[in-house]
């Protein structure tokens, strides 16, 4: 790509700043700019509701490359600056204040903004979100004199800061729909080790219902639930999802569908030299046949540099498995694959323990794997979801039998070859 071409890109998160960086080490010598609203360098977010809430990650461990890195690196870092329009036929993008700039690439990289909930009293004091580093200042800083947090949402939001604000002290209640944390994701068999582990730790459990509403004067001092239950906070945080922020893609006619819709390079399906990645894109995946929209801080960590090649002309086909990781007091996990439906759950030693592996099975085959206290077995958890062989269930649920020999009457076959 010329010196002279501008690439731009919108969102200074995770994928746009590893795209920015990838672009740079690929050898793009021409002008880049970086575009974020927020009023400071690109951070990663997962520690938001974890270490950096307990306050165990300070500022400076939250961002992906040091103060003097972009300029180094002759990135234009635009802080507190949001995007008015783009025009994908004109290659032009307008900026809130009116300056208008060029581009010959440009990559979408919004991510996505917590869902609000449309419930009387949802404006009180007291009623929180958690996406932004200021949010989880504003939420440590509220929850050092709270008496009582409700969490509602049992997604990994809300489980993970419902874990972080119990283990500071705080007396906690965790509402959502489900009949337990995660069951929505990981289904009832493995949701029940992250129930026990919340009631275990003291975590108040209301499951079974939605809020109806927020009562107090001023400030929120009770949830309602639309089974008439009210349950007494001082401080509530909601955590029942994002969605993505397309609002830009939209109104410049590109095809959006939870999502903005990309191909496997990531480049946005009719708009040449548009590209989208991250929390904001919808990637059509060769393994799933299907437009896939991933939350998860692995997907933008590794779509933005994938992003940042096909910009340059390098082709690179985006289609790594889904993953993503959690840590919930003493128990971190991480999740392989993609389980919408399944016909059986095999376990792989002991969920009392915390050290199991849980694996999601359709037709004998391994569509997911997650391992909780038992490290270094993604690459032969996602060895075998890639493959699609049959399982023997019995050899699968025993530790005793190594991940490569698992296919029955295939494990001669399988260890005769590598399978990283």
């Amino acid at each position: 790509m010329a010196t002279t071409s501008t690439f731009a890109i919108v969102g200074a998160g995770l994928a746009g700043a590893k795209a920015a960086e990838t672009l740079r080490a690929e050898g793009f010598g021409g002008r880049l700019l970086l575009l974020g609203d927020e009023d400071e360098r690109p951070y990663d977010r997962p520690p938001l509701s974890k270490t950096y809430l307990r306050g165990e990650t300070d500022r400076d461990g939250l961002y992906l490359h040091n103060q003097g890195f972009y300029a180094a690196h002759d990135i234009e870092l635009r802080s507190s600056t949001s995007v008015r329009s783009i025009d994908p036929a004109g290659r032009r993008l307008e900026l809130a204040s009116g300056e208008r700039i060029g581009y010959d690439r440009l990559l979408l990289a919004t991510g996505a903004a917590p869902r609000r909930l449309p419930v009387p009293g949802a404006d009180l004091d007291g009623v929180h979100y958690l996406r932004s580093r200021h949010d989880a200042d504003t939420l440590a800083a509220a929850a050092a004199h709270a008496e009582h947090v409700v969490v509602i949402g049992t997604g990994w939001v809300g489980s993970e800061a419902a874990a972080s604000l119990r283990q500071l002290g705080r007396q906690v209640t965790l509402l959502g729909p489900d009949t337990a944390p995660l069951a929505r994701v990981l289904g009832p068999e493995v949701a029940r080790v992250y129930h026990d582990l919340h009631a275990d730790h003291g975590v108040r459990l209301h499951l079974g219902a939605r809020v109806a509403g927020f009562r107090g004067h001023g400030r929120v001092e009770a949830v309602l639930t639309d089974h008439g239950d009210i349950i007494q906070g001082d401080l509530v945080l909601v955590g029942t999802g994002v969605v993505p922020r397309t609002g830009l893609a939209e109104a410049a006619g590109l095809p959006v569908a939870n999502g903005v819709l990309v191909n496997e390079q990531l480049e946005a399906v009719g708009a040449a030299g548009v590209y989208a990645a991250g929390d904001v894109a919808a990637a059509w995946h060769p393994r799933y046949q299907r437009y896939l929209h991933v939350e998860h801080q692995a997907n933008a960590r590794n779509q933005g540099p994938a992003a940042a090649r096909n910009m340059l002309g390098i082709p690179t086909a985006y289609a790594r498995l889904p993953y993503f990781y959690s840590d919930q007091y003493d128990l971190s996990m991480e999740y392989s694959g993609l389980a919408d439906s399944w016909d059986e759950v095999v376990v792989r030693g002991d969920p009392a323990t915390h050290a199991f592996i849980a694996f999601w099975l359709r037709d004998q085959r391994v569509v997911a794997g997650m391992n909780a206290g038992i490290w270094d077995v993604v690459e032969p958890i996602q060895t075998l979801i890639r493959g699609g062989r049959p399982v023997d269930p019995e050899r699968l649920a025993d530790p005793a039998i190594p991940l490569d020999q698992v296919t029955g009457e295939l494990a001669g076959a399988l260890t005769t070859r590598s399978t990283r």
